[in-house]
């Protein structure tokens, strides 16, 4: 059985056993949108529980325009024009209108990648300022959350009398689903909200999982913050649902809330798959870029290989890794290489929090307590990656070899192509 992982802006071929191959995973076919900026004019024409942003904008004075990080497959090439034009129907020279790049934690884009993902005809017409969520004087503070969160945000975002958020509606490891509320919060949010939101007993929590938003506290946490900074300023969503070759196959535009909600259940009808039962090897990617451009996003396939992975069984994940270990992710890797084992991770971390990237360790400790895992990559040194109590391997051939090693000749094996892109169930426990 010949199968291709996604890895980078290509793929990586495998020559599998036919007779192990449990099964491949894979989201339903889903028929991509034919026009793509009508589609998004469309959904802005019929905003679900909204006013329209034209409308919402001629009742405002400064606006401001939230969008993903330079990680994220975001489409706002073709989500923004649309935007613009809508507000240029009430701000013709759009003085009063700035993007505010939603970076959360990860470290502000370089004007050179801002032009790749924003587009330079944009950057031309209105300013684009990265979020910082260290830079304490750029911050307000709104207020606790019934979490206790203390809610900290960009000072931008409290002086806009409008947010259009732009954003991408797919499965998130803890967060249930990304999109939505989660503009606000981490996107531009303060250091030490982020940290709360994305605390030990949060990620603990055993409904702080891909696929579930109902009794997820993250998410629960982060519609709080959203909420409130609602209260004193008009709000939209233009989010979207793409295909593993990044098309867009639905646009969802309106209140944060209701269109977000509506969004996900359109992807639950593709994305969520049953998987016959657990198996010896799982074999999984990134997504492909941007989100396979550092180890530290690559935990999220880990991530989807742990739902179906037997106990002490084998993760293989394919991820490029352009960017190492990741851009300012630094602590991460500290977290995992300064302990001698993941028990010891978990220990510091519930320990010392708050610290730096410990979700990401966090959930990485708690897969490596389950199952081996191993990494595909010419990116980051393989000692490196034995520091993180992983296992590197160079090709597709010699991690099937290390792989067999650990489970056997006739290990059974499951593959997910698009690993965070699928949210996996097992029909039968063995």
């Amino acid at each position: 059985m010949l199968v291709k992982i996604p890895y980078g802006k290509g793929f990586v071929s495998l020559d599998l056993p036919d007779d192990r191959v449990a099964y491949v995973l894979e989201a339903r076919e889903a028929k991509p949108v034919e026009d793509e900026p009508k589609d998004v004019k469309e959904a802005l024409a019929n905003p679900i529980n909204s006013e329209r942003i034209a409308d919402l904008a001629s009742h405002s004075e400064r606006i401001s325009i939230l969008v993903s990080d330079y990680t994220r497959a975001t489409p706002n090439k073709v989500l923004l024009p649309p935007i613009l034009e809508e507000l240029k129907k009430v701000k013709p020279n759009l003085e009063d209108v700035q993007i505010l790049v939603a970076n959360g934690l990860h470290k502000p884009a370089p004007e050179s990648e801002l032009k790749e993902f924003l587009g330079e005809e944009v950057m031309e017409e209105v300013s684009v300022i990265n979020h910082d969520a260290e830079d304490e004087e750029s911050l307000t503070y709104l207020g606790k959350t019934s979490f206790g969160t203390e809610l900290l945000v960009n000072k931008l975002v409290v002086e806009s009398d409008l947010l259009v958020m732009t954003g991408l509606i797919e499965p998130h490891f803890f967060a249930g689903y990304s999109g939505g509320r989660k503009s606000i919060l981490p996107g531009v949010s303060g250091r030490e909200t982020i940290y709360q939101n994305h605390g030990f007993k949060m990620i603990d929590h055993p409904l702080s999982r891909a696929g579930i938003l109902d009794g997820n506290p993250i998410h629960e946490d982060m519609v709080e913050a959203a909420a409130r900074v609602k209260e004193n300023r008009r709000m939209a969503i233009v989010n979207v649902v793409i295909d593993k070759k990044h098309r867009i196959l639905k646009t969802f535009a309106g209140d944060v809330f209701d269109a977000h909600r509506a969004g996900v259940e359109f992807l639950d009808g593709i994305f969520k798959v049953k998987a016959p039962t657990r198996t010896d090897i799982v074999i999984t990617s990134n997504g492909g870029y941007p989100l396979d451009r550092d180890l530290y996003q690559a935990v999220k396939g880990m991530s989807t290989g742990e739902l179906i992975v037997k106990d002490g069984g084998v993760i293989v994940i394919f991820s490029e890794c352009v960017d190492g270990i990741g851009r300012g992710h630094e602590l991460f890797y500290r977290l995992m290489a300064e302990a001698e084992n993941p028990d010891q991770v978990l220990e510091r971390i519930e320990r010392e929090e708050p610290i730096k990237d410990q979700w990401e360790a966090q959930v990485l400790a708690r897969i490596l307590k389950k199952a081996k895992v191993i990494l595909v990559s010419r990116n980051v040194k393989h000692s490196h990656v034995e520091e993180m109590h992983m296992i590197p391997a160079s090709n597709p051939e010699e991690a099937l070899e290390l792989a067999e090693e650990i489970a056997g000749k006739d290990s059974s094996i499951a593959v997910v192509p698009e690993g965070p892109y699928v949210i996996p169930s097992v029909e039968m426990e063995v």
